[in-house]
């Protein structure tokens, strides 16, 4: 399969899907993401400044909301871990859901959450 092949194939994907791969793609080759982030931000301006652009967030639920088992089904498809653990995380709460985003996935699971029915803050 060439390049063209896996782009055309990309482009069809759903952004769940495309988050799943992602994910399969850092776990396979023990990459980040996030790590490439900085390096791409501080290529253009150099510096310290250009580091210091790059926000990282946490996502912290606060509140379950009436739809608690929507919000850990959520939880789950966010973090990957078990209904067990993703429960125990809604049921204390402020919960830490992920750590050390940028701006805009923080912003998509915070939109995710609050979907679902959570109450969530992005705190830097």
């Amino acid at each position: 399969m060439g390049k063209t092949e896996i782009l055309e194939a990309i482009e069809t994907m759903t952004v769940k899907d495309l988050a799943d791969l992602v994910e399969m793609i850092e776990e396979r080759f023990n990459v980040s993401a996030a790590m490439a982030a900085p390096v791409a931000v501080a290529a253009p301006g150099g510096g310290d400044e250009s580091a210091a652009a790059v926000e990282e967030y946490k996502v912290v639920l606060t509140s379950a909301g009436q739809k608690k088992i929507q919000v850990i089904k959520e939880i789950k498809e966010i973090t990957g871990k078990g209904l067990k653990d993703c429960k125990e995380l809604v049921d204390k709460l402020p919960a830490m859901i992920k750590d050390n985003v940028g701006p805009d996935e923080a912003a998509t699971l915070k939109e995710k959450l609050e979907a679902a029915g959570a109450e969530v803050e992005l705190q830097q």
